[in-house]
């Protein structure tokens, strides 16, 4: 394999992502192209810097859309698609990511497990959380992290300022890993008490050992007894798609100043939410942390940092 690499023109970069280290790949001039039986002295450097975003499926995804507008917003020389990856192609795709034929990109169902394995070096909360979204390309190795827990606080941070302020006590709904993610946020915000509430009390043992920390594993029957105290509610679960909803879970026994999120943004309002809005208290839909995972990949990429705007959401909420 032959490797080239030029950094033409090279341009400030302005400040890492979160979780990114600033020599991840951050410096936005930077060329890269790869060819496994290439002839000849030199190798013709790409001016067009690509990412990507694999699953299987993948024709659900916005995420070509969000970045697609930050590209065209920045006036960057780049480009981000999706591409469908199955389980049995991923090692030749991997390859490819290898070769230096991207930036980086986005790993979404059913392979973020494998993208954890397959980095080279990996961001201490991706570690903890045990699976990577975002993967940069470096000439000597892969770098991957998790931004999910990143787009679950900044979206709080923008759509409910002060949220974790005296915050004592959060409930979060269920413990698949999407769960993981939020528990690790929660604890890097130090909140001290943490209820993981699942239809299973055994996973959500395992997961709150696993984790450990102040997280106390209970049933969804559970959530009558802990709401009074509660200041901050998470569903974590896929309750409130394709018209399903909660049984016992009541957001009248919340606190007033509560918030209460909901990560499911398809519909963008929830069951939940709708309870909650209805019940006087503060909601977030899951749209905001779908926006804001997105900034740090686009970030180490493209060596610039997007912002969240109305603009953008507005953007995204007409494809739902």
């Amino acid at each position: 394999m032959t490797l080239c690499i030029s950094s033409e023109e090279r341009a400030p970069t302005g400040n890492a992502a979160p979780g990114v280290p600033r020599d991840c790949g951050t410096d936005s001039n930077l060329r890269v192209e790869s060819s496994q039986k290439r002839t000849g002295p030199a190798c013709p450097a790409i001016h067009v810097k690509r990412a990507f975003v694999i699953g299987h499926p993948i024709n659900h995804s916005r995420s070509p859309l969000i970045h697609g507008h930050w590209i065209k917003t920045h006036g960057i020389d780049g480009s981000y698609e999706a591409i469908a990856v199955a389980p049995a192609e991923l090692p030749a795709f991997f390859a490819r990511v290898t070769a230096g034929e991207f930036a980086g990109g986005n790993v979404t169902i059913p392979h973020k497990e494998a993208a954890f394995a397959f980095a080279d070096e990996l961001d201490p909360l991706c570690e903890t959380i045990g699976a990577a979204n975002t993967l940069v390309y470096r000439p000597d190795s892969i770098y991957g992290f998790n931004t999910d827990y990143m787009g679950f606080l900044g979206n709080l941070d923008q759509n409910a300022p002060g949220w974790d302020k005296d915050l004592k006590t959060a409930v979060v709904i269920g413990a698949g890993g999407s769960a993981r993610a939020i528990l690790v946020a929660l604890k890097s915000r130090n909140v001290p008490a943490i209820h993981l509430l699942n239809r299973t009390v055994e996973k959500a043992q395992d997961l709150a050992i696993d984790l450990e920390g102040p997280i106390k594993a209970g049933r969804l029957g559970d959530f009558a007894s802990v709401a009074p105290g509660a200041g901050l509610v998470v569903n974590c679960s896929s309750v409130g798609m394709h018209g399903s909803s909660f049984e016992g879970i009541d957001p009248t026994l919340l606190p007033k100043l509560a918030v209460v999120t909901d990560l499911v943004y398809v519909p963008l309002e929830t069951p939940l939410l709708a309870m909650a809005r209805q019940a006087g208290l503060k909601t977030v839909d899951g749209l905001g942390m779908l926006l804001h995972q997105a900034v740090p990949g686009f970030e180490a990429w493209f060596g610039v940092r997007p912002e969240v705007t109305l603009e953008l959401r507005k953007l995204v909420e007409a494809t739902l």
